[in-house]
C-alpha cells in the first residue's frame, strides 16, 4: 500500500510563498487522492511484483502494467512520484543557491545559475493548463529543462530522471495568486532545499 511520505514542516511554514490552506488541500486532498486511486487500480492487478513496486518502479515498468489499468496507474503513479519529490526538494528558510557539482554541471551547461533559473522559469509559465516543470538528468547523464502536462514527468516519457519539480496546476497556487502564475514561478526559488536537490542530483548522476 502507498502512503503518504510525511512531511518535514508544518502546512503554515511555506508562507507566504504558499499559503497554509494551500498546502493543507494539496497534500492531504489531492496528494492523498493519488494514493487511493494508485492503490485500488493496484488492488485489481493479479502480479504480485506490481502490487508491491516502490513508484518509480512502477513508472519506469508501465508496459508490464495490463492495459485495463494502465492509464489510472500511469496518471496516479504519476501524481503520487511528482508531489513526493516536489515536498522534498522545497522547505521553510531555504533557497540560496546550488553548491558543488550541481552548480558545477548548471553553469557548464547553461553559463550560470541565473540562465538556468530564467530557462526553467519561462519553462513552467510556459505551460498550457496543468503539468510540471523538471529539471532532469537525461538518458546521456545531461542535465535538461522541461515541462510535462497534468501528471507526467521524465521518468514516464522515457527521457530520464528528475531532481527538481514544481508543480504549475492551478491547485498548487491558486489562493495565493489567482492567474498569477509568473509570480508564484518566481517565489519558488525562495523555498528550493538545494541540498535535497544536489543529493537527487549525485543519485541520478551515480
Amino acid at each position: 500500500m502507498h502512503k503518504l511520505p510525511e512531511l518535514q514542516y508544518e502546512f503554515s511554514a511555506l508562507a507566504p510563498v504558499i499559503d497554509e490552506r494551500t498546502m493543507e488541500v494539496h497534500y492531504s486532498k489531492h496528494h492523498q487522492g493519488y494514493i487511493d486511486r494508485l492503490n485500488g487500480a493496484l488492488a485489481t492487478l493479479e502480479q504480485p511484483s506490481l502490487r508491491e513496486a516502490d513508484v518509480e518502479r512502477l513508472l519506469r515498468n508501465l508496459n508490464e502494467v495490463p492495459s485495463h489499468a494502465r492509464v489510472v496507474v500511469r496518471n496516479n503513479a504519476g501524481g503520487h512520484y511528482n508531489h513526493s519529490l516536489f515536498w522534498s526538494v522545497i522547505g521553510p528558510g531555504e533557497g540560496g543557491s546550488p553548491q558543488g557539482k550541481l552548480l558545477t554541471a548548471i553553469e557548464g551547461t547553461y553559463g550560470s545559475l541565473s540562465n538556468f533559473q530564467d530557462l526553467f522559469e519561462s519553462t513552467a509559465n510556459s505551460r498550457f493548463g496543468a503539468g510540471w516543470a523538471w529539471a532532469y538528468v537525461d538518458l546521456d547523464r545531461k542535465l535538461e529543462v522541461l515541462s510535462s502536462p497534468n501528471q507526467d514527468n521524465p521518468i514516464i516519457q522515457g527521457r530520464g530522471t528528475p531532481f527538481l519539480g514544481l508543480d504549475v496546476w492551478e491547485h498548487a497556487y491558486y489562493l495565493t495568486y489567482q492567474n498569477r502564475r509568473s509570480e508564484y514561478v518566481a517565489n519558488f526559488w525562495s523555498l528550493v532545499n538545494w541540498s535535497e536537490v544536489s543529493r537527487r542530483y549525485e543519485r541520478c548522476m551515480a
